[in-house]
């Protein structure tokens, strides 16, 4: 029997003594412009308008989300100079793995040689790569871990209806990855102490669900509760099924209470913030939020336009481009949120 509300424990909802050690990402080798989608049919002044989506990376026949997370893996840890060797825990955030059984992370462990990892999936939908930077953040902080591989990873392409023109056309495949170890210590012995301003890590976080709106946005088919079938195959019940107009209002809605509720969390102002990264949905959504806000819009990453929505993996490849861009600097303030399927949510605010 769950506890009363007012009887649960106060949490902490902060990770310092964290860094981001390095990034990696790789992408679909298919780029789709919308002039393309047009050629199939779709409306490709109504894709722009009304998503701000003008191209998407498609992956190629043979292409898979574990060969995304694995190209990405492998660049992030060439980049931090890091052996597979120690890296000992890969953790991939993904709605699409490759099967079932094994986890796609067993298979970047295996591929990337990193023999002393342990390995999990994380599926939390456009959320995953927040709760598993989240999950990894921990076990670097109470040194269970020194250095956790995260990934957020799809191949949305396999579970998109090309028959559903207001869904298809908003979905792209890839990958982010990022390398997280432990940062400066210098946490105060005193919890009511706030931490130096030296201190890197994740100041404040918030990880939450509605599953009342579950069918907004799900596949219905291919699970425990429907099983694979032809009567399945014909209904395309095996495609994700999304109710984009409760979905964008609920995502309109949500997004700037997740973000002032995180600056609270934090005693910070979005005057505090150098870099606003929200998942890469719809432009919409995040100019509706800016405002919303009151947040200078150049401080908000958009590369929907070049990717649209790649679900999990959509923060992850925005830190890599903001890294090479220089506009995330040491000591910066960043701010993600992630939302989508679950219906689930999540934010975090990084201290660089």
């Amino acid at each position: 029997m769950p506890l009363p509300a007012q009887s649960i424990p106060h949490k902490k909802h902060s990770v310092m003594g964290i860094k981001v050690a390095a990034s990696g990402m790789a992408m679909g080798s298919k780029v789709m412009a919308n002039a393309d989608l047009g050629k199939l049919g779709y409306d490709s002044d109504w894709i722009i308008q009304r998503t701000g989506i003008k191209s998407r990376c498609h992956a190629a026949a043979g292409e898979a989300t574990s060969d995304f997370a694995i190209k990405s893996g492998r660049r992030c840890l060439q980049q931090a100079k890091v052996s597979p060797a120690d890296v000992d825990l890969i953790i991939v955030a993904t709605m699409t793995p490759d099967h079932l059984c094994p986890s796609t992370a067993c298979l970047v462990q295996h591929a990337l040689g990193c023999v002393n990892a342990a390995a999990i999936d994380v599926n939390a939908a456009c959320s995953g790569f927040m709760y598993a930077l989240i999950m990894a953040g921990q076990f670097i902080k109470t040194g269970c871990s020194c250095n956790a591989l995260v990934i957020g990873a799809e191949t949305l392409t396999v579970i998109m209806d090309p028959q559903d023109v207001k869904t298809y056309p908003l979905f792209g495949d890839g990958a982010g990855a990022v390398l997280l170890t432990a940062g400066q210590q210098t946490q105060p012995t005193d919890d009511n102490v706030p931490y130096t301003n030296s201190t890197s890590g994740i100041l404040s976080y918030k990880l939450a669900s509605d599953g009342s709106m579950s069918e907004a946005l799900m596949v219905p088919a291919c699970g425990a509760r429907l099983p694979t079938s032809m009567a399945v195959i014909e209904n395309r019940q095996q495609y994700l099924k999304m109710d984009g107009r409760a979905v964008f209002k609920w995502a309109v809605r949500m997004l700037p209470k997740i973000v002032n509720e995180t600056l609270e969390l934090a005693n910070m102002t979005i005057d505090d913030i150098d870099l606003f990264i929200p998942h890469q949905a719809n432009t919409r959504i995040i100019n509706a939020a800016v405002e919303d806000m009151g947040l200078d819009p150049a401080k908000a990453f958009i590369n929907l336009d070049r990717y649209g929505n790649t679900s999990a993996a959509s923060i992850p490849v925005a830190i890599v481009e903001a890294l090479e861009q220089g506009r995330i600097r040491p000591g910066d303030h960043v701010l993600m949120v992630g939302f989508g399927g679950g219906l689930t949510w999540g934010s975090c605010l990084f201290r660089w």
